[in-house]
């Protein structure tokens, strides 16, 4: 996409299937519009149920004035017997109207590809990333993106330890550039993934004691899949369900006042408290003894420690429905 400064194309084609990249196109250019015009009216629309009178209400000068913006998604569900007359309708806007077109760039409604293209449009890839030097060259180009540098033995590490998924590549480039104040070498790398081993237990647990059970699961998965040890892991989920237990039982009060009395900073006592909704008693002890035969079973009392640690995830998130 051209920088901020330079003007917005009347018509731009998102066209690609990589999930993240389509979203952040999308929000580059609303952006985009209304850094030229704050005032701008964004109008979003589906494809597939827009009615031709709508589009054409949308794309009509505003009795007002002003810019408009108006985005059309999932333009592959277009109905055929409506091509002919949408296509035209994006092609002859006003001048004071930005059109933007989302298609997943496959052969589904490819002749509303087709059409536009010959229109000589802006045209941003979105398409996803199969080659390992394609992602080394996204991350590279995040890392500019957020005005930083990475040594090549850098990127190469980061690339081994975040994986191929590009919403994760972007966020842990833009968390390292502002760590390290925009220069990343291995060292940075290395500390970073560190810290989240560190702390992936203790997201295991926040999902689990608030019942999520699918967001707990996923994050044990990828704990254990960086290596996080399993009686980490264990201790972590020990320490929420006694953390919960202790100030539900300590009952209503300032946390700043209760936190010398329970030995836990404050902040640790508002989240706390905040995750002890909807737990009974009887389900704090069903979790207390789910923690405790946990501990021994990730230290040799179980075959399988992973299947161990899921299983309680889930039991403990289960014990906050009991009543």
């Amino acid at each position: 996409m051209p920088p901020a400064a330079d003007p917005i194309a009347p018509l731009t084609l998102v066209v690609g299937d990589e999930e993240f990249l389509v979203s952040r196109a999308l929000e580059d250019l609303r952006v985009a519009v209304q850094a030229e015009d704050p005032d701008v009216e964004v109008h979003e629309a589906e494809a597939g149920v827009v009615e031709p009178a709508e589009l054409l209400q949308l794309l009509s000068p505003s009795l007002f004035g002003g810019r408009r913006l108006v985005v059309l998604r999932s333009a592959q569900d277009l109905p055929a017997a409506r091509v002919q007359t949408i296509v035209p309708l994006l092609l002859d806007t006003d001048p004071d109207t930005t059109v933007v077109v989302q298609h997943l760039g496959g052969a589904k409604g490819k002749a509303v590809l087709d059409q536009l293209r010959k229109a000589k449009p802006a045209e941003i890839s979105c398409a996803k990333m199969s080659r390992a030097e394609d992602r080394r060259l996204f991350l590279r180009n995040e890392v500019r993106r957020f005005r930083g540098r990475i040594t090549p033995e850098a990127a190469a590490a980061l690339m081994e330890a975040v994986g191929s998924d590009l919403r994760e590549i972007s966020a842990t480039a833009a968390q390292l550039v502002g760590d390290t104040g925009g220069s990343i070498d291995v060292d940075a790398v290395a500390a970073y993934h560190r810290g989240r081993a560190e702390v992936s237990g203790f997201a295991v647990a926040d999902q689990a004691v608030i019942g999520n059970v699918a967001g707990a699961v996923t994050n044990l998965r990828w704990a254990l899949n960086v290596g996080v040890p399993a009686v980490v892991i264990a201790d972590a989920l020990a320490d929420g369900v006694r953390t919960v237990a202790r100030v539900l039982g300590a009952g209503p009060g300032d946390p700043f006042r209760l936190a010398p009395v329970l030995g836990m900073p404050p902040w640790k006592v508002k989240r706390a408290r905040s995750q002890a909704g909807g737990w009974t008693e009887p389900g704090l002890r069903h979790a207390l003894g789910v923690v405790a035969d946990l501990n021994a079973d990730v230290k040799g009392a179980a075959a399988d420690p992973a299947y161990a640690l899921e299983s309680a995830v889930r039991r403990i998130a289960a014990a906050r429905a009991e009543r």
